[in-house]
This record gives structure tokens, sequence and C-alpha cells, in this order.
């Protein structure tokens, strides 16, 4: 049988594609041919090999590169989220006694304001006073160093008065001006970046604990109906331990802020109000905030004498004992369960990739795999 002709089959492709044309235009076009689908392409064709790889390569570079210029957004979701998962458990509380969700909302809201208002009231004025202090004393400090007689006798040999005047006139120049000048620039840009990031921090937390509910609803429909019950079981377990570690966290630190101003008071060591809210902000890292915080306050019993450093340290050494195997078990016994190696290594991974906040969030993410370990990968291995 002869084979037909390029431009025979040309002109037939073109008529068959004018007359579906009009059949679509008219309202005649056949259904069941329009949505069956055709033959697969031919995926072993180096073609369409190449092709697809080169399109994965290309969106694998547009993700890492939009993740990497969202970094910042993408922490401030984080961070969020924790706070909103870790505040859950007081809203559902206020909602099951009859107020709502608003109203909680706004309740849980107000209560977190008054405490980051708390902290900046005690902090700020103490650092605020002894700047100022040790700015009206460094002309004394001076005087005094002035008419010390081993500082005197060393200038008096080395002509160190001389140098340092010396070296102090020929180091100022434009060049020095404006690096001090953009350097205290550069400090209240933190300063004022810090502000902007806790305000958008707040702001985000406060829609995420409104919008949780109807944001989880639109997630779990999400997954296919057969596996809809599981999904909705792992994913309401990971929020509640998450909630749990965070609410258990939170007590730890005001133990150990509250226990470590009693400390500071019996020893009379001096900023005792300001190194306790330290202590309990470093006390939300686990184990590692600890002990930075018992550190601190053994260098700083030091200027007080040997004795006060040597109880300084028996207390927490005491105080780490009993948190490690009596308060936070206790506290947390229902809200993670997460062996002491997972979370050694879980907070040097958390910090190591995001710093502080990677420490703070290291251990909650830590559960959640290991949830989805028990309940997933490891009955899966199990079946038949």
């Amino acid at each position: 049988m002869p084979q037909p002709l390029v431009a025979d089959q040309a002109a037939d492709s073109q008529r068959e594609t004018e007359q579906l044309l009009g059949e679509q235009r008219t309202g005649d076009l056949d259904e069941h041919n329009a949505n069956r689908l055709g033959p697969a392409l031919n995926r072993r064709s180096p073609y369409y090999v190449g092709l697809m790889a080169g399109l994965g390569l290309l969106t694998a570079y547009g993700l890492v590169h939009i993740i990497l210029d969202l970094a910042k957004i993408i922490t401030f979701l984080v961070v969020a989220l924790f706070l909103t998962l870790g505040l859950e458990p007081v809203i559902a509380k206020l909602v099951a006694h009859g107020v709502r969700r608003g109203w909680a909302v706004l309740m849980v809201i107000v209560g977190l304001s008054l405490v980051f208002v708390g902290i900046g009231w005690v902090v700020v004025p103490t650092v605020v006073d002894q700047i100022t202090s040790l700015i009206d004393q460094t002309p004394g400090y001076v005087t005094d160093l002035q008419h010390n007689k081993l500082v005197h006798d060393l200038d008096q040999r080395w002509h160190i008065a001389t140098r340092i005047e010396q070296r102090a006139k020929s180091s100022i120049n434009e060049k020095t001006v404006a690096s001090v000048f953009g350097g205290v620039l550069g400090a209240g840009i933190a300063v004022l970046d810090s502000v902007v990031s806790a305000f958008t921090v707040l702001v985000l937390t406060l829609y995420f604990m409104v919008a949780l509910p109807g944001t989880k609803t639109a997630v779990y429909q999400l997954v296919p109906h057969s596996r809809r019950a599981r999904a909705v079981y792992l994913g309401e377990e990971m929020s509640r331990r998450v909630g749990g570690y965070v609410l258990g966290q939170l007590c730890v630190a005001v133990i150990n802020g509250a226990l470590a101003y009693v400390l500071l008071i019996v020893l009379g060591l001096p900023f005792p109000a300001v190194l306790a809210v330290v202590l309990g902000l470093l006390a939300l890292v686990p184990i590692v905030g600890t002990l930075i915080g018992g550190v601190l306050v053994i260098s700083v019993a030091l200027s007080a004498g040997w004795v006060a450093a040597v109880i300084a340290l028996a207390y927490y050494v005491a105080y780490h004992v009993i948190e490690a195997y009596v308060l936070s078990p206790k506290i947390m016994r229902r809200a993670v369960e997460v062996p002491a190696v997972v979370t050694i290594v879980a907070i040097l991974a958390g910090g190591t990739l995001l710093g502080v906040i990677g420490a703070l969030i290291a251990i909650p993410v830590a559960a959640g795999l290991l949830l989805i370990y028990e309940q997933v990968f490891v009955p899966r291995q199990q079946s038949l």
C-alpha cells in the first residue's frame, strides 16, 4: 500500500484542525475525545531526558535563590509559628472556659506585650544608668591613674602618656572620624532593626493565632481522603508536642531566673534584676543556656570574693542536676520525649545552622522528626 505524500498529510491535518475548531465554536466537540489523554511521550528520548534535566536544574537553582533571598522572612515565620503553637494551649483553655477565640488571642497578646515591656523596664534603665555613671566617673578614674605612684614611675621611665597623646593625635583624621560615626550609625541601625524584627514577629504571631484553626483545616484538606485521618493525628500530635515544649521551657526559664535572683540577692552581687532576666532568657536554650548562665554568675561572683564564687558554683551544679533529673522531666513528661544524645546533637546542629533561634527550635523539630520516624517509617518497614 503506497504511503501518503507529505503534502496530503499536511492538508489532512489542516482540515482536521479546522473541523475541530469549528466544532468547538458551535459546541459540537465530542467531550469524550476532548478529555481523553493521548499516548505518553517517549521518555527514553534523549531530547526529553535532557529537557527534563535542564528544567529540573533551573527549578532547583531558582528555589535556592528564592530561599536565600527570603531567609529573613522565613526566620520570622518560623519563630512566629513556634510562638503560636506554644501559646495555643493557653488560648485553647480560655476558649474552653467560654471566652471567644478573638478575645482569648487579644488577652494572650496583651499579656505577652506586658512581659516584654516589663523586661525592658527592668533592663534598659539599669543599663542607661550604668553607662551614665561610667561617663561621669571617667575623669575621676583618669585623675586617680595620674596620681598613682606605679603609673607615675612607668610614665617617667617610658613616657607612656606622651606616646599615647602622640598616637591619638596621629590617629585622628577624616577616616577615623568617619569610621566612628559609621560604627555609631551601624549600632543604631542594628538596634532599630531588632525592634522592627520583634514587632514583625509579634504581628505575625497575632495573625497566626487568629487564623490557626482555619489554616489547619485548609492544610489537612490537601491530604487525600484515605490518609486524612492519619495526617490529622500526626499533625495535631506534633502541634501538641511543640506547644507543650514551649510552655514547659518557659516555666523552666522563669524558675531559673527567680532562683538566680534570690541567689544574687543573698550573695549581694550587683544588678540582680538585670542578671536574673538575662539568666532566664539564657535558660530558654536547653543545656547550653544554663551552662552559660552559670559561668556568667560565677564570673560576677568572683568580684565579691572566692567564697561567693564557690557558693555560686555549688548552687549551679546542684541546680543543673535538679533541672536535668527532676524539674524538666516533671514539666515536660507529656510534651517531648527526646533522648539526651538526640537533644545535644539537635541543639548543636540548630545553633550551627540558625544561631540562637536554631538552638531554641532544635528540640521541637527533633521531637517532630522522631514522631514521624516512630509512626510512619518504622511501621512501614515492618509491614509486609
